[in-house]
């Protein structure tokens, strides 16, 4: 059943019915990237949308515009506190008006299915429950504000290899209990104004089809059996039909102008192909994103824009650093060694590739160009006492490519000045601009005028350094590389908007030239010529990345000189992790091993001195084979730009590391239960099942480096007791998702010597003779504080739907009948007191 009409879209169908089927239809595609069109008659202003996972990114219409860079998605889930999660989502919306956006893109609802994803940190953790509850604070803090939500990707998108292709063939159980529930519970809990159709498609054995051509998904369930009311977006570029999508539920399609609606649709309406009140629902469904969002006025006249609030400024970037440091999660803090004492420490080591160049914030679309970074070196600083000794080791570099080419290398063959030279140039080969840059990073480059058909980019570069010196060089489209005059490389590229959709454009292939030096300097003549790419939607963009590798020291002289800093120092602090080549948008990881060397560089730092603390600065899990030889081990995810501070408030004690882990983190690859994303036949194949994460770990008997859920933060906690409420007594168990269901009372002490936070988390057990089902399921949870010696309750609600699965014969949901357990713990792996309810004829029976 849908929902009822709301109470004035009797009025707005009146308006839409003033318009005829051309200018109907034309307000359904973008008028570019990130707007929709106008229209005056309406009362409808321009709808402005942005992605935002990490932040709000803009529209790049203001150049050099920054923002508020957050904690990456699973940081936030690593704190379970829905109360910090809302004021985040305020903190997006408030954001959000300064940059002129009306919706943002997000949040990802995907699961962390493998810990490969290359879009894991993107997502909130690998449990329904633990991500629909997040989110739907998120959305309800960003919504109540005035900016709207895009519930995304839906659904069972939770990979990156051709994810423009493939189907995900799971069976209508799974689809129900596991990769809709976060979007059914969103939508039942926070009402997000829009959802985001996936590039994928899926095959529930009922229908296989790309998700913006679904219609049992997008029309029969998300709109008919949940209710939804707004409009249905395309992911970009995702739609590539126009009958089909328009009757299997989507309402806009982004970017655009896009040539598959427009005159196509108006066409396919008039020859009955698509019913023209589909037309009117689609209209009708972007006025309510409108009115939502203050986009929408009287009848002829425009809406006052919403006004833009002055900063950003230090209130917000508190939160930033409060949301980083409380979702670090302790791992391991043998002998106390965490905090540390403010005094007796004279001298600190700073170690490491993630030390020297911390990863903030993952690649793709949720890269947001931050209004500043605190690194960590700057935030130890700021932190520690004049008369303490820092000193910074990198130990090592850990990316696989070369960097980008120094400007200090590169001089303007037209001027002398350093730096590349890019001519535009147009059809006939005429120079109608250009610009010069200080290094050799022109990735997605657009800064030119529409006359541009050509980029041609000009430098000389001086090597002065005996040796062989690798030049790596990647581009995309058509192009020409020449040395000295000399066609060395070239490409035949002709893909446009597939380019975005891969990353390729922010990750082209490399292609590699040995350069010689001999005593002399020597000087190269490099030149580079681009066609244009014009990827229909996005702006035309041209790719080039110039890397050097210099003949130089190898990594380990630079792990022996951080090994002898650490031994020279009283405490170590050991940063490693991912980089911006490992995790992103655009691909899947190949496996979960710490890039480099760096595996290396913490075993001999570990040995040098046993004062050392590791700081796994990653978003998604590695694994990590001296973990059990670390005195401290400290998960730091990808922390946004206040990532130094919260660090240094950490270390110092100032914060309490509170997080819990959101995800499964292995201790061995051959264990993971879903080891790569990769399609076969152009299928994702979810064999699984309903068992996913934590759930097929514990199936499965494996043990892993640390299990979901854990987290030791600087206190001791004492279970006293639970109760479920009320008690006893029989309650019928209903089936919408966040109704009735059992609230259980549990009494904890903070036995430990400092003021904490503690996660109370509920596993429910099944029946082992029913259905099959995981063994354990997350089923509640709660964040409860208290002082040194004192009792705190935390009151944990468990939903009805834990009970329940989906009957696909009935095609309904039901709770099977049996003894049901409840675990009340700190992990899904250490339980410290349990409950048991009895469900009979489809009610609840608790003891007592």
């Amino acid at each position: 059943m849908s929902r009822p009409a709301l109470p004035d879209d009797t009025e707005l169908s009146d308006r839409i019915r003033t318009l005829d089927l051309e200018s109907k239809v034309r307000l359904l595609t973008g008028a570019n990237v990130w707007r929709l069109p106008a229209e005056p008659r309406l009362g409808l202003s321009a709808v402005t949308m942005s992605d935002g996972p990490q932040g709000v990114r803009g529209t790049g219409e203001v150049p050099g515009a920054t923002g508020l860079l957050a904690p990456a998605p699973s940081a936030l889930a690593a704190t379970w506190d829905t109360g910090l999660a809302k004021r985040l989502g305020t903190l997006f919306a408030t954001e959000a008006r300064r940059k002129d956006v009306d919706v943002v893109l997000g949040p990802v609802v995907n699961l962390q299915r493998t810990p490969v994803a290359g879009r894991h940190f993107e997502y909130f953790s690998e449990d329904p429950l633990l991500t629909g509850t997040l989110a739907a604070a998120l959305v309800r803090g960003l919504q109540s504000r005035g900016v709207g939500a895009c519930l995304k990707h839906f659904v069972a998108n939770d990979s990156e290899t051709d994810r423009t292709r493939y189907r995900s063939r799971l069976d209508e159980r799974t689809l129900r209990e596991v990769y809709l529930a976060p979007f059914e519970q969103v939508l039942a809990e926070a009402e997000p104004w829009s959802v985001m159709a996936a590039y994928s498609g899926v095959d529930d054995g009922t229908e296989s089809a790309p998700m913006t051509e679904n219609a049992r998904l997008l029309r029969e369930v998300l709109k008919e059996e949940w209710g939804f009311s707004g409009p249905v977006v395309s992911d970009w570029a995702a739609t590539r039909s126009t009958v089909a999508s328009a009757v299997g539920g989507l309402d806009l399609v982004m970017p655009g102008p896009d040539p598959l609606w427009g005159e196509p649709l108006v066409a396919a309406v008039q020859a009955g192909e698509v019913d023209e009140r589909l037309i009117d629902d689609k209209v009708l469904r972007l006025l309510r994103l409108a009115r939502h969002t203050g986009r929408l006025g009287e009848p002829g006249q425009s809406p006052a824009p919403p006004a833009a609030p002055a900063g950003p400024g230090e209130e917000e970037f508190r939160l930033l650093r409060e949301v980083a440091a409380r979702g670090m999660v302790l791992l391991r803090n043998e002998a106390d060694l965490l905090p540390l004492a403010s005094d007796g420490i004279r001298s600190v080591a700073l170690i490491g590739p993630n030390a020297v160049a911390p990863y903030l914030q993952g690649g793709g679309s949720a890269f947001v160009p931050a209004v500043r970074t605190v690194s960590f070196e700057d935030g130890l600083r700021a932190a520690l006492s004049e008369d303490v000794r820092l000193s910074v080791h990198r130990g090592g570099d850990a990316r696989l490519r070369p960097p980008f080419l120094s400007g200090a290398l590169l001089i303007d063959p037209d001027t002398g000045t350093a730096g590349v030279r890019a001519d535009h140039l147009d059809a006939h080969g005429n120079r109608v601009g250009g610009e010069i840059r200080p290094s050799g990073d022109w990735s997605g480059y657009t800064a030119f005028g529409p006359a541009t058909r050509r980029v041609v980019l000009r430098t000389v570069l001086t090597l002065t350094e005996p040796g062989t010196h690798r030049l790596e060089i990647g581009c995309v489209g058509r192009y020409t590389v020449t040395v000295d005059g000399e066609e060395v490389l070239s490409g035949d590229d002709d893909r446009g908007v597939e380019l975005i959709l891969d990353s390729t454009h922010n990750n082209p292939p490399l292609r590699g030239i040995d350069l010689e030096v001999g005593p002399q300097p020597r000087r190269i003549a490099l030149g580079i010529g681009l066609t244009v790419v014009e990827p229909g939607g996005y702006d035309p963009f041209v790719t080039a990345q110039l890397r050097h590798a210099p003949p130089g020291s190898t990594p380990y002289e630079e792990i022996a000189e951080a090994a002898a800093a650490a031994q020279a120092a009283d405490v170590a602090v050991v940063v490693v992790g991912t980089n911006e080549e490992v995790e992103s948008e655009g691909w899947d990881r190949t496996g979960l091993d710490l890039p480099g060397h760096q595996n290396d560089l913490v075993r001999k730092v570990l040995a040098a001195n046993p004062r050392t603390i590791v700081v796994v600065n990653a978003g998604a899990p590695v694994l990590l084979p001296w973990a059990d030889e670390a005195p401290a081990l400290l998960w730091a995810w990808l922390p946004g730009q206040e990532a130094g501070h919260a660090m240094a408030d950490v270390l110092l004690g100032r914060t309490e590391p509170s997080g819990r882990l959101p995800w499964t983190l292995p201790a061995r690859a051959e264990d993971v239960p879903v080891p790569d994303a990769r399609p076969r036949d152009g299928v994702v194949d979810y064999s699984e099942g309903v068992h996913i994460g934590h759930r097929a770990w514990e199936g499965a008997g494996l043990v892993p480096a640390f299990p979901f859920g854990h987290g030791l933060g600087w206190t001791r906690w004492t279970y006293e007791s639970v109760t479920l409420s009320p008690s006893p007594v029989s309650a019928i168990l209903p089936s919408p998702a966040g109704g009735d269901g059992l609230n259980l009372t549990v009494e904890l002490t903070n036995t430990g010597p400092r003021e904490g936070r503690e996660v109370v988390q509920v596993y429910l057990e099944p029946p082992h003779d029913g259905p099959d089902r995981p063994v354990r399921l997350l089923a509640g949870f709660a964040t409860v504080e208290a002082a040194p010696g004192a009792r705190v309750t935390a009151e944990v609600h468990v939903p009805a739907r834990a009970f329940q699965i989906w009957d696909v014969e009935a095609s309904a949901w039901r709770t099977p009948p049996g003894r049901y357990r409840l675990h009340v713990g700190r992990s899904s792996r250490d339980p410290h007191l349990a409950a048991e309810v009895t469900v009979d004829d489809g009610r609840l029976h608790t003891a007592g």
